[in-house]
């Protein structure tokens, strides 16, 4: 995966950190609204596929570190399934706010550049995070808007603490109210390409038909993927009567 996705940070010189929004993937945990459309351990074994292509696209930039920010709990777990050459850190507080809070909290620092990026994601292009670095040296902030009105990656190169405050973590207006704290704070603002994330069933099958055709782009994902339709297409069969 590293030699078809690699991209450079250019001048980065090691001052970069990708750190990733992750949850040890247990049932009843990780990708909760996809649970009407899959069973609950069916869900998690997505998720923990979802994370390890992730975490190959992360290892496939070059100068970029990588880090993993999770609840305290998730730690030890999270750390044997990432590897070496992986920091994990336990937030501080509970939810997604806080967890972003702690993003840039910890590593931000002066003259680094931090992108805190989602666990479902790995189908994203990797050029997509080279241009999110590469537009933290115009401005303050960069985001990258998803099709539902949400963000799937936030970065920035100093600690904003009244960035994540205000909710609407997660719903269809976090983008507009993301925006809005950067205006109030007087931050200026860079934005990357539009994508999507895996929230609901019509994420996967959009995911579903794409990995069909190119599969290197999230191969542990693909290869669940395309069990799970083996393993389900004749229960589906048997069900409509044919």
């Amino acid at each position: 995966m590293e030699s078809s996705t690699e991209a450079t940070m250019g001048s980065a010189n090691g001052e970069c950190m990708l750190v990733i929004m992750a949850k040890a993937p247990r049932p009843g945990m990780v990708k909760t609204r996809l649970t009407p459309s899959l069973p609950a351990e069916a869900v998690t074994e997505l998720y923990r596929c979802l994370l390890y292509d992730t975490l190959g696209l992360a290892r496939s930039l070059t100068a970029v570190g990588v880090a993993i920010m999770c609840p305290a709990a998730d730690v030890d777990e999270l750390a044997r399934f990432a590897g070496d050459g992986v920091e994990v850190v336990a937030q501080m507080g509970e939810g997604l706010a806080a967890g972003l809070t702690s993003v840039f909290a910890h590593f931000a620092a002066a003259g680094r550049r931090v992108v805190a990026f989602n666990s479902d994601s790995p189908h994203l292009p990797a050029a997509f995070l080279a241009n999110a670095f590469e537009a933290l040296y115009a401005h303050d902030v960069v985001a990258g808007p998803t099709h539902d009105g949400g963000y799937y990656l936030i970065g920035a190169k100093a600690a904003h603490p009244a960035l994540f405050d205000g909710g609407r973590m997660g719903s269809k207006s976090a983008l507009d109210a993301l925006l809005a704290r950067v205006r109030a704070l007087r931050l200026s603002v860079g934005f990357t390409e539009p994508f999507y994330d895996i929230d609901v069933e019509e994420d996967l099958a959009r995911l579903t038909a794409e990995l069909r055709t190119d599969p290197a782009r999230a191969p542990r994902t693909a290869a669940w993927l395309k069990q799970w339709r083996r393993e389900t297409q004749p229960l589906r069969m048997g069900a409509a009567g044919l």
